[in-house]
């Protein structure tokens, strides 16, 4: 009686190794430049430049800059939000009951986003890129009367950043470290602003000497050291 023979494994097929190899490329482009903050961002607002410049040349596509604008307004408005909501998390420990403190100054605590930087700039720059290519096709060129826009656009901006700002004063928190205090060792004294370091530098211990005392022995009329 012949067995059953399992059948060899396919092999992969080439589409979804190209695809594999492709997404790791990119995935070390990302790696490689995550660094490198200030020229992203550089990067981002020379791109978005360009779009703007190319709807104002073309006098077209505004509703694609109009969808542009929002979705850079949410993802803004979240990169300036924490990540736990503070209302939800007083709310828990309301529920929870009182806590002992466990720091003598409870005021710093860092700030989380619920979108971090580099996915804030990744998604700016990646949304940018698809509405410059959609002003490639007329398709994507439906026409408008662009000023009830722009009208609509800064009123919404007005109305979300009064909304945030708001938040943020209610439950006391910035989404900026920038000039909050930091602590460091020796080696980062220097470094950074408000910097409260945990050691002085150039100040060498100072320790006392110990007195030697010497045991005596009392031996009849001598006393012998």
């Amino acid at each position: 009686m012949m067995q059953d023979i399992d059948p060899e494994p396919s092999t992969p097929n080439f589409v979804s190794q190209a695809k594999k190899h492709l997404s790791q490329r990119y995935q070390k482009c990302l790696d490689d430049i995550t660094p490198y903050t200030v020229g992203r961002w550089i990067g981002a607002g020379l791109l978005t430049i360009a779009f703007l410049a190319r709807v104002f040349i073309m006098q077209g596509w505004y509703i694609v800059a109009y969808a542009l604008g929002i979705y850079h307004l949410n993802l803004f408005i979240a990169f300036l939000t924490p990540k736990i909501d503070p209302a939800l998390s007083m709310y828990e420990e309301a529920e929870s009951g009182p806590e002992l403190p466990t720091r003598a100054n409870e005021e710093f605590r860092p700030f989380i986003r619920r979108l971090p930087e580099f996915k804030f700039w990744h998604a700016v720059t990646k949304s940018t890129l698809i509405a410059f290519t959609c002003t490639f096709f007329e398709l994507f060129n439906v026409p408008v009367f662009w000023p009830i826009l722009v009208m609509y656009f800064f009123t919404l901006v007005a109305i979300t950043m009064k909304r945030q700002i708001k938040h943020m004063i209610k439950y006391r928190y910035l989404p900026f470290t920038h000039g909050k205090p930091k602590y460091a060792g020796s080696h980062d004294y220097g470094k950074g602003d408000a910097v409260i370091p945990l050691i002085p530098p150039n100040v060498a211990p100072v320790i006392s000497p110990i007195p030697l005392v010497v045991p005596t022995v009392s031996t009849g009329d001598k006393t012998v050291k």
